[in-house]
């Protein structure tokens, strides 16, 4: 946004020195097919790796990747770059034709795996901001002020983890109480050996002690 640029605009809304614009975080990010779809209808089938990128509502989200390595740009990387640039193709097994693109910007020695689990994150982010939406109301606010909208987010965040905890909680707890109460094992110990019990615990009784009922 240009207005971030204006230093009495930014000083009017209280916007700290420290704070930079910034979008969505642009790495891995989807981007447009046209130019990367020539280069990956030539890829061989072993080249589509089937990968889960996390799970979903539903479990796993599995697709078909494929990667390729961008040559470097020495205006942007310099001479000894140390990141590396990277194009993704995530297709659906069950539609091929369902192709989506990204590009990514990575250390280098990034791994295609650790790539596509990152991609992968989109998804829950953009589940989890729209749950705080719903259910805290993020989206909510009347301000004009940086100070008043920090404080606003971070509120509803708070409170949407909090949600999410309790949730959580409730959960384990249901479970726990679904599980069957375990039966005491037919097999006792008596007088240093193991016995089937033919009779119920309580009316046995340990032969060293003398006593038979």
């Amino acid at each position: 946004m240009s207005w971030t640029e204006d230093a009495e605009h930014r000083a009017d809304a209280r916007i700290g020195e420290n704070v930079a614009f910034a979008t969505k975080p642009p790495w891995p990010r989807r981007c447009w097919s046209g130019r990367w779809r020539p280069a990956f209808s030539q890829a061989p089938d072993e080249a589509w790796e089937r990968r889960s990128c996390g799970d979903g509502a539903k479990g796993p989200r599995v697709y078909h990747w494929a990667a390729l390595q961008i040559t470097s740009i020495e205006d942007f990387d310099d001479e000894l770059p140390t990141h590396q640039r990277w194009a993704l193709a995530r297709r659906s097994v069950i539609k091929p034709q369902e192709i989506a693109y990204y590009l990514a910007y990575a250390p280098l020695g990034t791994t295609v795996e650790y790539l596509v689990r990152v991609a992968g994150t989109r998804w829950a982010i953009e589940e989890a901001f729209q749950a705080a939406k719903n259910e805290c109301g993020l989206d909510q606010y009347e301000v004009r002020r940086y100070t008043g909208w920090m404080r606003h987010v971070t509120l509803a965040m708070l409170a949407h983890a909090f949600l999410v905890v309790m949730a959580a909680d409730a959960a384990a707890k249901g479970a726990a109480e679904t599980v069957p109460a375990s039966r005491p094992s037919p097999w006792q110990k008596f007088g240093g050996s193991w016995q089937l019990a033919t009779r119920p615990p309580h009316a046995l009784i340990s032969p060293s002690s003398g006593h038979a009922h």
